[in-house]
């Protein structure tokens, strides 16, 4: 399966704009330096370190403020960015055609960088409440909002939440229910006051009045320690600006600046503008979206084809046609092979294959062999027609049981002995 990488952080002011096409700028100076011979170009070789040291510069001020907003921090932190890839380009500019008394600033340059990322450092505790989430004073009219496969319907305010700059989310005051399409059928929650939808895009209207009671309240839920204890493994996270996903075959994890993704096919790493690939991996085609009840266990996560839903009582991951179910000792899963497990209690069938466990029975298929085990005997069968039943009755058994597991009823053993027991009766005709 194949995915084009789509990442877009924010809406990008001009200040930003131009720092991009300063950085294209750059690269586009770089290529005509290290070619300065075929391009006649020679004479200008001082000139073009010159003016490329001081686009590296120009475009790490520009994007100074691009996640936190402007802070002195920040503007420190720029500047020593600006001498270590000056430092970068001096020490090995020196084996290709850079003039000696250049090549030698390389050290010093590097050592400015050093001091400033300590002084950047040093600085950015007087910045601390730039990073913070921060839930704001404005309310706009909701009425549902539109992510294709998950929905959100219901009228109510949304507050923008914010991380430095940065529009991360939405906190929602009023009666929502989110409804999701998956191969199991749909999946409707009717969500508890307030709701957090960790996505960039624009859910609210025009703007009205604002309950600076209920801002103070959720200020104090959004935070990473109120969403996420310590000491507690979690599955997904989702805080716009860090997100986690662990799933079947699939990590995805993004930090301002690092992305990471994981699937069985390959992986990617990518630190700012740089990229290293190991295979093919997956790469899902847009943002992931989260929404979560701030007060309960709800949450549901989407990133790509996959789909995630968790609550205090169960989990549910879809992967295209696949689907997982999860609660307690339970768990069902949905695909080209399907399963049911619950304590001593396994039914698997798929690619010519079926296998029934209960208590001290044990029914096996395969390549058009039945092999039964029960009360401490052990016996074969070899006939297409036992192959056949034993296959259809999983796979019934399966879907009969998926249906009540996924309602919250978990597995119906009356029911299933009964199965199991059918089964073996009609096996035994095989036997003589």
């Amino acid at each position: 399966m194949s995915f084009s990488w789509k990442y877009h952080a924010h809406r990008e002011g001009p200040r930003f704009k131009l720092a991009e096409y300063l950085k294209a700028l750059t690269a586009i100076l770089l290529i005509a330096w290290l070619f300065k011979g075929p391009l006649r170009l020679e004479a200008y070789n001082d000139q073009l370190v010159y003016a490329i040291v001081a686009l590296l510069f120009a475009f790490e001020l520009l994007s100074v403020g691009k996640w936190f907003g402007v802070t002195i921090s920040g503007i420190v932190f720029a500047l020593a960015k600006g001498f270590f890839w000056t430092s970068v380009f001096l020490f090995f500019g020196g084996w290709l055609g850079m003039s000696e008394t250049l090549h030698n600033y390389a050290g010093t340059a590097f050592a400015y960088s050093v001091v400033l990322v300590i002084a950047g450092i040093l600085l950015a505790k007087f910045d601390e409440r730039k990073f913070d989430i921060k839930v704001e004073g404005k309310a706009y009219e909701f009425s549902g909002a539109d992510f294709g496969e998950v929905k959100l319907r219901g009228t109510g305010k949304a507050y923008p939440v914010k991380f430095g700059r940065k529009n991360v989310a939405w906190v929602i005051d009023g009666s929502v229910e989110v409804e999701a399409e998956t191969p199991l059928g749909r999946i409707t929650k009717r969500l508890l006051s307030p709701v957090i939808v960790w996505t960039e895009e624009r859910i609210a209207g025009r703007k009205t009045s604002a309950d600076p009671g209920f801002v103070s309240r959720v200020n104090d839920l959004v935070n990473p320690e109120g969403l996420y204890k310590k000491g507690k493994r979690e599955g997904v996270v989702d805080l716009g600006f860090i997100k986690v996903y662990e799933g079947e075959g699939f990590e995805y994890v993004k930090l301002p600046f690092i992305e990471v993704i994981e699937t069985p096919g390959g992986e990617e790493v990518k630190i700012g503008p740089m990229r290293f690939r190991e295979g093919n991996p997956e790469m899902p085609p847009a943002e992931m979206l989260t929404i979560r009840e701030l007060h309960n266990g709800f949450q549901l996560t989407r990133v790509g084809e996959r789909l995630k839903v968790q609550t205090d009582e169960y989990s549910i991951e879809v992967d295209g046609e696949r689907v997982t179910y999860r609660s307690g000792n339970e768990s069902l899963s949905l695909g080209e092979t399907v399963s049911l497990r619950s304590g001593d209690i396994s039914v698997s069938v798929g690619r010519g294959r079926a296998k029934i466990r209960i208590e001290d029975v044990v029914i096996s298929a395969r390549e058009g062999k039945v092999r039964i085990r029960a009360g401490g005997r052990t016996y074969t069968v070899e006939d297409p027609e036992a192959y056949r039943l034993v296959m259809e009755k999983a796979k019934e058994i399966v879907e009969e049981q998926s249906a009540e597991l996924i309602e919250g009823l978990g597995i119906d053993r009356t029911l299933l002995n009964r199965r199991v027991k059918e089964l073996l009766d009609e096996l035994m005709g095989y036997i003589g």
